[in-house]
């Protein structure tokens, strides 16, 4: 049984605004990703930056559902992505695609500094509960980092 951590950030700053623990299943980003932002869509109109494993028609969709603009990554390569032209011309569109990337030093900081690795813990509910404590312990650097001001 292997789980899958995800982790949803805030572009601004690269805080983690949200995290889930799921079984590892080839929908299971995706599935996570609608998860977490469905309790977010009650603020002002919201957008999504990702990478090219969610361009997928069913989920822009259901994120356009949400009002939740789909700042997803094209993946062009012998298929028609489901992001179209008028959403890759905003300016905005490259700012999140810049941005998103910020998402890997998260995972990189809860794989090394938080020794998430290969967890110590058995059981969805205590990696579950790990995934999100040395989410929140992230935070607290980063917002060290932020009112320093060492960070950009």
């Amino acid at each position: 049984m292997a789980f899958m951590g995800h982790a949803l950030m805030e572009n601004r700053n690269g805080l983690v605004v949200d995290t889930r623990l799921t079984l590892a299943t080839g929908r299971a980003e995706r599935e996570a990703a609608l998860e977490m932002v469905s309790g977010l869509t009650d603020r002002k109109r919201l957008t999504l930056g990702a990478d090219k494993g969610y361009d997928a028609g069913d989920f822009v969709n259901n994120l356009r559902q949400l009002n939740v603009t789909p700042h997803v990554a094209q993946n062009n390569k012998r298929r028609r992505s489901a992001i179209d032209d008028r959403t890759v011309r905003h300016a905005g569109y490259a700012v999140s695609q810049r941005m998103r990337k910020r998402v890997e030093e998260i995972f990189g900081w809860i794989k090394t500094v938080g020794n998430l690795r290969k967890t110590r813990h058995r059981g969805r509910r205590r990696v579950d509960w790990m995934f999100a404590f040395t989410a929140a312990a992230y935070n607290l650097v980063r917002m060290r980092a932020l009112l320093k001001g060492s960070v950009p």
